[in-house]
């Protein structure tokens, strides 16, 4: 077979069903394979749309999202897709070709040149194969990556040359899935602090998601409140009596951890992007879960570690404690009064978006999220619900197509993205895939008239202000130009009206809100 045809035979093996990508020159013996392998190609209007929408779909599914692309610029357009999915530990595995074989290290002007292991320095690990024998095994390594511990991003080149030559190549079969658990005696001394705290508490990050079923429980046997991250949104549900919501930013939480005499830390990285004004007060009190060893040292001193994975930890604990409290203490209702009343305060300009966000997604709903101050002082602290949001690389554009992503992973589940005007200008043509794909999509844009926050900035440090303000095209009249619909709400009940007629739509719609409203 040609190694274009061992490369998706190895990406179905791995149960992949969906690439996102585009076509181009040198990636074709890929195109020509996938259908006969039951691969499913949806097709994005930029690389980094595809890389993004591969994230959605990974947050979504907890399995890798793929991404293929052609050599060239366009793996280099998709380079901060993957750096976003470092940042966030999301298994993204970009594809491309690359320079073929017997390409001269200097170069010599072959069209989409691009020096080798451009993209070492952004994903956990950049593979190149130099056989068609070799590509089974590269998917087998790189799938082993991204699910074998914390899970992160794989970029796998394949020159050109190999993509089209004929040979044998292996039918590699999944390597098997390690589940690391704690020591048992790491356990019992995680046990013993945690079971002695009056005034526990919980802050679950991302690294939680896998263990949504275990960490509730938990809670509930300690009594301990649970805070999350911006990628542990959801892990708790947000009506139960011990979930304080998301946001480790703020001073409540801040308070909370000063006042709790043990706290847990299941699968965050506690870092100076989630947490905005420095450390929290954890010294001699923190339990922390992680997957990785190095960072269960990173950001906090820990009392205990519990090296594993957040669900073998969770079951370790819950069998090593006793019963679950009586009943809700009645700290968690002050933390949590204090939480909501302080998130209420900093989201004040957006929460009437929030809120209609939240009404006509129902608690089941997903909101992808921009790096932007309606999502990062609106959304985050006060939605309650499910958020896919580029925490920690901070990258513009990745809400529409995470969007995409998300509802191509989940089909009937309330999908939204909710975008500032500068950053949609970055990935608005990804309109467009969702009109192609049909996908009843809420994009809800909220205009404040060019980069806000860093015109905030800028006048905070008292410098002249400019290169913030962007005149906003009519972006009702650019959603009818790429084929979606468009409409503009004028206060929060005329957007959940939109929203819910968005929902139901048979394409998306573009909802353009000011940001007073």
């Amino acid at each position: 077979m040609t190694g274009g045809q061992a490369l998706v035979r190895a990406l179905a093996r791995h149960g992949v069903d969906t690439v996102f990508g585009i076509p181009g020159t040198h990636n074709l013996e890929i195109y020509a394979a996938l259908a006969a392998h039951g691969v499913r190609h949806v097709g994005t209007r930029h690389e980094q749309g595809a890389g993004y929408a591969a994230d959605g779909y990974a947050r979504m599914t907890g399995r890798p999202g793929v991404a293929v692309v052609t050599s060239g610029p366009a793996v280099l357009n998709a380079a901060a897709a993957i750096g976003q999915a470092y940042s966030d530990s999301v298994p993204v595995l970009l594809v491309s070709p690359g320079m073929p074989l017997r390409h001269p290290g200097a170069g010599n002007g072959l069209l989409h040149e691009t020096r080798e292991r451009a993209m070492g320095a952004v994903a956990a690990r950049s593979l190149r194969v130099t056989s068609v024998a070799e590509i089974p095994v590269a998917v087998a390594q790189a799938f082993a990556e991204m699910t074998g511990g914390r899970p992160r991003p794989v970029h796998l080149e394949i020159p050109f040359d190999v993509l089209e030559e004929e040979a044998t190549a292996p039918d590699v079969a999944p390597l098997p899935r390690t589940v690391h658990r704690p020591a048992g005696e790491d356990l019992d001394a995680a046990a013993a602090v945690l079971g002695a705290a009056r005034l526990p508490l919980i802050i679950a990050g991302g690294g939680a998601r896998a263990a949504a079923g275990a960490l509730p429980a938990l809670a509930e046997r300690l009594g301990a409140p649970v805070v999350t991250t911006a990628n542990g949104t959801g892990v708790v549900p947000g009506d139960h009596p011990l979930a304080l919501g998301a946001g480790p930013h703020l001073a409540a939480v801040r308070a909370a951890a000063e006042e709790a005499d043990a706290v847990l830390v299941v699968g965050s990285e506690l870092a100076p992007a989630d947490l905005w004004n420095g450390p929290l007060p954890l010294d001699g009190k923190v339990v922390r879960i992680d997957v990785d060893p190095v960072q269960a040292v990173t950001n906090a001193r820990p009392e205990v570690v519990l090296v594993g994975d957040a669900g073998a930890a969770l079951d370790g604990l819950l069998a090593r404690l006793g019963p679950s409290a009586a009943a809700v203490p009645p700290h968690v209702a002050r933390w949590r009064e204090r939480m909501r009343a302080e998130a209420e305060r900093e989201g004040a300009r957006w929460l009437g978006i929030v809120r209609a966000l939240a009404a006509a997604l129902g608690p089941d709903g997903v909101v992808a999220g921009d790096s932007a101050m309606a999502c990062y002082y609106g959304a985050l602290p006060n939605l309650g619900g499910r958020l896919l949001y580029p925490a920690g690389f901070g990258t513009l554009g990745y809400g529409l197509p995470a969007a995409i992503g998300a509802a191509v992973a989940g089909p009937g589940r309330p999908v939204a993205a909710l975008m500032g005007d500068g950053g949609l200008m970055f990935t608005v043509a990804e309109l467009a895939t969702a009109v192609q794909l049909g996908l009843p999509l809420p994009v809800v844009v909220v205009d404040n008239g060019g980069y806000g926050e860093i015109r905030a900035e800028m006048a905070a440090r008292h410098d002249p202000v400019h290169a913030v303000d962007l005149p906003s095209p009519d972006f009702p009249l650019l959603a009818h130009a790429l084929g979606a619909y468009g409409t503009a709400a004028e206060d929060p009940e005329a957007l959940r009206a939109a929203l819910v007629a968005a929902l139901k739509a048979d394409r998306p719609t573009l909802i353009h809100v000011r940001e007073d409203t």
